[in-house]
């Protein structure tokens, strides 16, 4: 298993939204987003139903992954992928931090992705409410 996924039955801008405050209260957060609907468009004039990339972090978590392992910030932040898979239900699939522990190789990336898997369970779980 790659990603961890869940759906919310919202629009995808408003799925965003709540699941922005759901890593909030995880002290986790959203440091990039990429709007893949609007690339493909502008790029290669292809029309794809909303699609957004979103990077995932925890800067405590990232801290210590930086210290083990500078060349590690290339598996940093955790992919994300919200899209619509029908009008008003929205998809999330979240990259599982256990890949990037297997990834890595290295025992305190381990620990920090161990943590990281448990503070993205919780933001699942509320999600999944």
């Amino acid at each position: 298993m790659y990603a961890h996924t869940v759906e919310l039955a919202l629009p995808i801008d408003q799925a965003i939204e709540q699941f922005k405050a759901a890593l909030a209260e995880a002290k986790m957060g959203v440091v990039s987003e990429v709007d893949v609907q609007a690339i493909m468009k502008a790029k290669i004039n292809h029309e794809i139903p909303p699609y957004r990339l979103l990077g995932v972090c925890a800067p405590g978590i990232a801290k210590r992954v930086l210290e083990a392992d500078k060349d590690a910030g290339a598996l940093l932040p955790c992919g994300c992928c919200a899209y619509e898979v029908s009008p008003g239900r929205t998809r999330f699939a979240i990259q599982d931090p256990a890949t990037v522990a297997g990834l890595a190789g290295h025992a305190d990336i381990g620990a920090a992705m161990a943590d990281a898997q448990s503070h993205l369970a919780g933001v699942l779980a509320k999600l999944k409410k």
